[in-house]
């Protein structure tokens, strides 16, 4: 997984016991800023861009050091440079943000498949019931839908016989023939059901009474099934909301068994495999931008975050059969599977599947000065400066590095106001 990094530099050097300036002295990092008493969560260690970054500040001190500008008595006071630095940039006040841009995948999330039901036992209780004959078993397939087909409530989900095999809102499956007299949550589910697609005459409660059977006869015939009055296993799908047809698998003609086709939500999602060194920057809630590949971005939020794992799934991210939610198999680094929701569907234009980007926002600081990273000087007693520019040449003034994020740092000190000028490295 490739990632931008960004992290936060601590000020402890400043209180370290002074030493010369050397290579490997100047080579150490600012250590992070210490946890707040209380806190939560850890904070990941400094990685491989903010050690690269620290050995730009190194370098520019020892040139500073070459020309003469870091003076040698190794005190805090200004010291007059006799040449200008090679470049300058002003001291800015702005907000900075610390992110982490890591890979996803866009796509539907993972697929679930739609087995047959189970076939019938010879009591009514199970299998698909009255759909034909008893004596023709579990009856044919003659009708499947579509891929990428949007199956809402009450619609046809497949046929057996001809007979349609509509989808119910619910947590849990029909599991029992429900008929006048049965009680239990399965029957709120059905009353719920027949409310919302217009059948009425029945209290929405627990119990299956005439009302409801009543209710049940004219929801069978307008499905031109026989009217019983009663719902066996088998007659309806039950799914949490909405699905989208993702693969079929079985064909019209076949009997009524095994697998017949997989589906998924209907809002298009982003899944990332992310690296358990930046688990501290996702909570459920977490805000996050996503770039598509014609370089458009959309906002999105962490809505489920998994369990951390070395495996990743043939199955997760976009639900299609070629795709994952982060990367290729293979890659054994433990990895935590985030699931994030786009609320602007019509902004993820007409993509299906696509490798995207996503930037997640850890922390951010408005209203502080900032320099380039490579504008820090490494002082010879410990801590860090930066070359101020001033009228009669140039001064080195101490300052404390506060997070850095795109190449800067905040910074503050005496003497240090927007508009300074200070010098960098070309």
């Amino acid at each position: 997984m490739s990632t931008k990094t960004s992290r936060d530099v601590d000020t402890a050097a400043e209180e370290e016991p002074a030493r010369e300036l050397d290579t490997a002295a100047a080579q150490e990092p600012p250590a992070k800023d210490e946890e707040q008493p209380g806190s939560a969560r850890r904070r990941r260690p400094l990685r491989t861009s903010l050690i690269v970054l620290a050995a730009t500040v190194v370098a520019a001190a020892v040139g500073i050091a070459a020309t003469g500008t870091l003076g040698g008595d190794g005190t805090d006071s200004a010291s007059a440079a006799p040449t200008g630095p090679p470049a300058t940039a002003k001291v800015e006040r702005t907000t900075l943000t610390d992110s982490e841009t890591v890979d996803g995948n866009l796509g539907y999330g993972d697929a679930q498949t739609v087995q047959a039901p189970a076939s019938s036992t010879g009591t009514g209780d199970s299998g698909q019931g009255g759909a034909s004959g008893g004596d023709k078993g579990d009856g044919i397939l003659t009708w499947l839908p579509e891929e990428s087909k949007v199956i809402k409530r009450g619609d046809t989900a497949y046929r057996v016989d001809e007979q349609k095999v509509p989808l119910l809102y619910g947590s849990f499956p029909l599991y029992r023939t429900l008929k006048s007299g049965t009680e239990g949550a399965d029957v709120k589910m059905l009353e719920k059901n027949l409310r919302a697609l217009g059948h009425t005459g029945f209290t929405v409660d627990d119990t299956y009474d005439s009302a409801t059977a009543e209710a049940v006869r004219d929801w069978q015939d307008d499905l031109n099934r026989e009217e019983t009055g009663e719902v066996r296993p088998g007659e309806a799908l039950v799914a949490p909301e909405a699905r989208r047809v993702a693969n079929v698998t079985a064909t019209p003609g076949a009997a009524l068994n095994g697998n017949l086709f997989s589906w998924t939500g209907t809002e298009r999602i982003v899944g990332v495999d992310l690296d358990v060194q930046f688990e501290d920057l996702v909570d459920k809630g977490t805000e996050a931008t996503v770039r598509l590949p014609d370089d458009t971005t959309v906002k999105a939020k962490v809505t489920d975050i998994g369990t951390p794992s070395t495996s990743k799934g043939d199955d997760s991210g976009s639900g299609e059969s070629d795709s994952g939610s982060g990367g290729s198999g293979g890659n054994e680094d433990p990895t935590l599977p985030v699931e994030l929701t786009v609320k602007d569907q019509k902004g993820l234009g007409r993509y299906q599947a696509a490798a995207v980007e996503v930037t997640l926002k850890a922390e951010t600081r408005e209203d502080v000065l900032v320099v380039p990273v490579n504008a820090l000087v490494a002082r010879k007693g410990g801590g860090y400066a930066v070359e101020v520019v001033t009228a009669d040449g140039t001064a080195l003034r101490p300052v404390k590095p506060g997070m850095f994020a795109d190449s800067r740092v905040e910074i503050s000190g005496s003497g240090i106001k927007e508009g300074t000028v200070v010098g960098v490295p070309k």
